[in-house]
């Protein structure tokens, strides 16, 4: 049992390493550190399932960023499906972002 948690925290921090390479267009920081990531869940068989926001449900990358997100979390070793839910509640705010973004934004 041990050894299956080390392997789901593993493939956790893949999931987290290749989500970081998707980046809102018009912001020059990555969907993780902007806080649009509100959960990652691998199951037992490592189905992922990934819930996230945009920056507002106007968004123009709206069409593009999840679809982004689920291939590129699908071609990590391992896993075998990915299913992206964008959700709208709670309602994304620049107090989600992580320090390092507001610091790369200028915000601190």
């Amino acid at each position: 049992m041990e050894e299956q948690a080390a392997g789901e925290k593993t493939l956790h921090d893949q999931v987290v390493d290749v989500i970081k390479t998707c980046y809102d267009p018009e912001i020059p920081v990555n969907i993780h550190e902007l806080g649009l990531i509100y959960g990652i869940d691998i199951g037992p068989a490592n189905a992922v399932a990934i819930r996230m926001t945009l920056t507002s449900p106007a968004c123009p990358a709206a069409g593009s960023l999840p679809g982004e997100v689920q291939r590129k979390v699908q071609e990590v070793p391992g896993v075998a499906s990915v299913t992206v839910d964008v959700v709208w509640d709670p309602p994304w705010a620049p107090d989600r972002m992580t320090e390092a973004a507001r610091l790369q934004l200028g915000l601190e």
